[in-house]
């Protein structure tokens, strides 16, 4: 039996670039529409990128797009942002795992070291640098990563993975059959076992950890319906000083879409989501999340589509205080929206779209997001995909419990602290002016007001909004097939951020560290090459600048991967990691920072 693997590797060198440019997505205007048109600056890991990137993680899966900034900061734990303030509590990167939000209340962010999916089963990663906020709502303020998983029945059939190397080890097995005449379901489980990393003078850090995850889909799919039922389930040990610390935590997802017989489309969505995060000596937290959101898209004539809907979450957060304290130690918090956007085709190939979204949050009450696009495909009779847009759009980072309720020896929440907030224009243009050529470039500037302060006050720092500035830059990427067995893709980010305090404020200068620790530049080259029919070669060169504080050395790196299509049922792959340098750091502060070694890692992948 073919596997949805072996079509992709078998397909790719037979697409046409005007092809794979057809890939549609749905994270820039909840609706299914082709990347070639998308207005926006959004970039498509594929699942074929993926398998032959030799990734291992979902954070070293997300390297492969060339708009985000990710560094690892030790066994388990990365920073990842787009358009800057980047930390390992980076807070304005909304991240969805098949529609679930991974979203932690306590500092408006996500916590990579308890995130992980099965990258076999993964369909595509939708990446947006930029706000989409109108649409999936507050702290989608720098960017969406959202992960879509393939649907159950193009997982049908049995795979075992194993990996092994210098400093992991992963095994995955997986199986999917059906359930009567419309309904397929898989079941899979993973392990992974992590050694420790080594500081940069060279003693080893205790950041080892095992985990193990499990999960299951099933869909059924009828001509105008589809329904799914998803979850996932999760531990892991992370080893420190003094004692390990422990994540767990399991979710169920439904979801249900449906073509009404007038063309229109409904969807809803249920999510229950439960993390547990214990940390020896400093917090034991638990989180538990009850998520609704429901849409309907309509086209009221022959040039509208509007899109509403509205969403209800509310998370019980249950924080058992040790070093560190959150007053009071259990909050309930709500977060509802209403939202509506209408696209309006003006004329053959240009369009505009208006966005508005009401959002209520347990601290800040009531916030506006609205959001003006525009688009326009000049040559649209010739074919040949040039496409120019801009967007304007208010976008905000709410408060989160850190931001009110924290309290230490040394900061303290401020009972005031409100939404920051970011105006951000953004033009583009996507294009292919060759047949194997195609490339995205956007040009951004982000207004930033409110954000979060350090005040002196009674011998501690009260976190206040008292700092703003501007974020500009440019991100370009662009594809080139040199033959039909061998493609490149290259990738660039130029960021400038001026950040400070407004007048009156006493911050001096911690806030504008807090903020986030960002590269100027960061770059990358990618070459995937067909040697045969069963053989490949991919190379990745990635270059990051340096950060400025704490200052971290700029780096270069070079990947490889040799993979083996030994039969259609078997591949072996061997990826060789960090080649241009014997070791290099990527994050945090000199004295404790980790560094990363040459490494190995064999894969093997089998589909009975």
């Amino acid at each position: 039996m073919a596997t949805a693997n072996a079509v992709a590797r078998k397909d790719f060198p037979e697409l046409s670039l005007e092809q794979l440019s057809g890939i549609v997505v749905t994270s820039v205007s909840k609706r299914a529409e082709k990347l070639s048109t998308a207005a926006s600056s959004i970039f498509v890991i594929t699942a074929d990128d993926i398998r032959r990137s030799g990734a291992a993680s979902l954070p070293e899966a997300l390297r492969l797009a060339p708009n985000l900034d990710i560094a690892r900061a030790d066994a388990s734990q990365y920073a990842i942002s787009a358009r800057g303030f980047n930390s390992v509590t980076a807070n304005r990167m909304l991240v969805l795992i098949d529609g679930r939000a991974v979203y932690s209340p306590l500092f408006s962010g996500v916590f990579w070291d308890a995130q992980d999916v099965m990258l076999e089963d993964v369909e595509r990663i939708e990446v947006i640098s930029g706000p989409g906020t109108t649409l999936w709502g507050a702290n989608a303020v720098n960017g969406v990563i959202n992960v879509i998983t393939r649907g159950a029945q193009e997982t049908q059939g049995a795979l075992v993975g194993a990996g092994g190397g210098d400093h992991e080890k992963r095994g995955a097995v997986r199986y999917g059959g059906a359930l009567g005449e419309r309904g397929h379901y898989r079941l899979y489980a993973q392990y992974a076992d992590r050694s420790n990393t080594n500081r940069e003078n060279g003693p080893p850090i205790r950041d080892s950890s095992t985990r193990s995850q499990a999960g299951f889909r099933a869909d059924w799919v009828q001509p105008n319906r589809a329904l799914t039922f998803q979850g996932d389930a999760y531990r892991s040990s992370i080893d420190q000083s003094p004692a390990a610390r422990s994540i767990s935590g399991s979710n169920l997802v439904a979801r249900w879409n449906e073509l009404l017989p007038d063309e229109s489309r409904l969807r809803a969505q249920v999510y229950l989501d439960r993390t547990d995060r214990r940390v020896p000596s400093t917090y034991d937290d638990s989180l538990q999340t009850f998520d609704v959101d429901v849409q309907y898209a309509l086209k009221p004539g022959t040039t509208h589509t509007v899109l509403l809907g509205g969403g209800y979450r509310t998370s019980r957060d249950r924080f058992e205080n040790g070093a560190q304290l959150l007053i009071p130690a259990e909050k309930d918090l709500i977060l509802s929206n209403l939202f509506i956007q209408d696209t309006l085709a003006l004329r053959d190939g240009l369009e505009l779209t208006l966005g508005a979204k009401l959002e209520r949050n347990s601290y800040s009450g009531g916030e506006f997001l609205p959001s003006a696009r525009v688009s326009w495909r000049p040559f649209l009779e010739s074919g040949d995909g040039l496409l120019l847009w801009s967007s304007l759009s208010r976008s905000l980072r709410t408060p989160s419990r850190t931001d009110r309720d924290f309290y230490s020896a040394t900061f303290v929440g401020g009972s005031d602290f409100q939404s920051e907030v970011s105006t951000v224009f953004e033009a583009g243009v996507r294009g292919q002016p060759l047949p194997a050529l195609s490339y995205s470039l956007t040009a951004f500037r982000h207004v930033h007001d409110k954000l979060r302060s350090a005040e002196p006050m009674d011998g501690r720092l009260v976190f206040d909004n008292r700092i703003e500035g501007t974020s500009s830059g440019v991100e370009a990427w662009g594809t080139y097939h040199v033959s039909k067995s061998w493609r490149v893709t290259a990738g660039a980010v130029a960021l400038h951020q001026n950040l400070k305090p407004v007048p009156g404020s006493l911050d001096t200068g911690i806030g504008v560290t807090l903020l986030g620790n960002d590269p100027k530049t960061w770059a990358s080259l990618r070459s995937s090459w067909d040697i045969g029919s069963r053989h490949e070669l991919d190379l990745g060169v990635r270059h990051v600048g340096s950060r400025p504080n704490p200052q971290v050395p700029g780096y270069t790196t070079l990947d490889a991967r040799i993979g083996w299509h030994v039969t259609n049922e078997l591949e072996i792959s061997l990826v060789l990691q960090n080649l241009f340098d014997a070791k290099h750091v990527e994050w945090g502060a000199a004295a404790n920072r980790a560094e990363y070694e040459r490494s190995a890692l064999l894969k093997v992948v089998w589909r009975p």
